[in-house]
């Protein structure tokens, strides 16, 4: 009697399929339904009621697959000169303190070329967590004001990078205390951000065009900015809203230079805040993160889904299909697996014409090579 070989399930002798693990996990960390929701779906709609326990520890074991995937994706976005950074709190439970909560950090990191985000878990809001981290990176940091960065970015190898979006909104807050001089900076930053949409309409790739065409239409509105806040900057109170959105201005104007320096550089970091969306809608629904593993492998999921967001990928698709190979994928070739991989590499029917070497579907099929 011949018996074929079972497949290759995601967890090591579990009824679990790639479909069914996907569906939960985007389900949490995608659409924001806490287990304890879904089993409830999980019971009125199909009349199965799993434990939160179970779903708990397939979720952990999907995590500890794809550890390897994470090191990867964090090896690509720390490979390249240009990141984006920011963080974002997240309460985790302590078991040290009965009934109260930590408050962990995560902190995030997007790779605006290649369309990557990476999220990373730690303890504090310290400059321990994101020093460790950028030990070894060379090349541009954008950011806000934030003390932690100036200290980060002491390091010969990394160049600060400003934020638009942050010193825009001091004065926008400033509104309602001096509406007359916030006006009047907000003018210049709608200027600004016209023509940085008029700039962008010029092909993508060409960053080049893209850096001269903002030193010469954008960069001048910037040092009209700080001319005249350093002629009215001692006619305001300095702790008022206005004193400080202009100290804040000239505190951070060498770093919105820096924007100048290379066209990839964006104006401001929406594009991260976009990213960690998802995640401050998410905790109102689950609250908390059960431990410091847990935050870590929360990380790890708004990490891939975030970049399949960036990439205009279906998540749970990408997701289903990334458990199903990666179990007998080739360590080798983990990046094969990243969101967007695909869709870069993917053999263009119409055309005839392929963007790379080699080409994966959904289901792991070659493509194109």
């Amino acid at each position: 009697m011949l018996i074929a070989a079972l497949p290759t399930r995601p967890i090591d002798k579990s009824i679990a399929e790639a479909c069914l693990l996907a569906h939960i996990l985007v389900g949490k960390y995608m659409d924001h339904l806490p287990f304890y929701l879904q089993i409830q779906i999980f019971k009125r709609d199909f009349g199965w009621e799993p434990a939160q326990s179970t779903i708990g520890d397939w979720m952990a074991s999907c995590c500890q697959l794809l550890e390897p995937l994470y090191n990867t994706l964090k090896q690509k976005i720390l490979a390249s000169d240009y990141i984006q950074g920011d963080e974002s709190p997240i309460k985790v439970l302590d078991f040290d303190k009965k009934g109260s909560t930590h408050q962990g950090y995560q902190w995030v990191y997007h790779e605006p070329v290649q369309k990557l985000v990476l999220f990373n878990y730690r303890k504090g809001r310290g400059q321990n967590g994101p020093k460790e981290l950028l030990a070894d990176y060379h090349g541009y940091l954008q950011c806000d004001g934030y003390t932690v960065y100036d200290k980060i970015g002491a390091d010969p190898k990394i160049t600060l990078a400003g934020c638009l979006v942050y010193a825009r909104r001091k004065f926008h807050d400033a509104l309602d205390s001096d509406k007359k001089q916030a006006e009047k900076v907000l003018a210049i930053f709608r200027g600004i951000y016209l023509e940085e949409c008029k700039i962008k309409e010029e092909p993508q790739d060409d960053y080049e065009a893209r850096k001269i065409q903002r030193n010469i239409r954008i960069r001048p509105l910037l040092a009209q900015i700080k001319t005249w806040i350093q002629g009215q900057q001692f006619k305001v109170l300095p702790q008022s809203p206005i004193g400080k959105a202009m100290a804040y201005y000239i505190n951070q104007y060498p770093k919105l230079e820096a924007i100048f320096d290379d066209g990839r550089i964006e104006l401001d970091n929406n594009l991260i805040e976009n990213a960690i969306r998802p995640m401050a809608i998410g905790r109102k629904n689950y609250l908390f993160c059960g431990s410091h593993d847990a935050a870590q492998n929360a990380a790890m999921l708004y990490s891939f889904f975030g970049s399949c967001k960036m990439q205009d990928v279906n998540p749970r698709e990408w997701l289903a299909s990334t458990l199903e190979r990666i179990p007998d994928h080739s360590i080798q070739k983990l990046q094969e697996l990243l969101p967007g991989y695909q869709k870069q590499n993917t053999y263009d029917q119409r055309t005839g014409k392929g963007k790379g070497k080699t080409a994966i579907g959904n289901n792991g099929d070659l493509l194109h090579s």
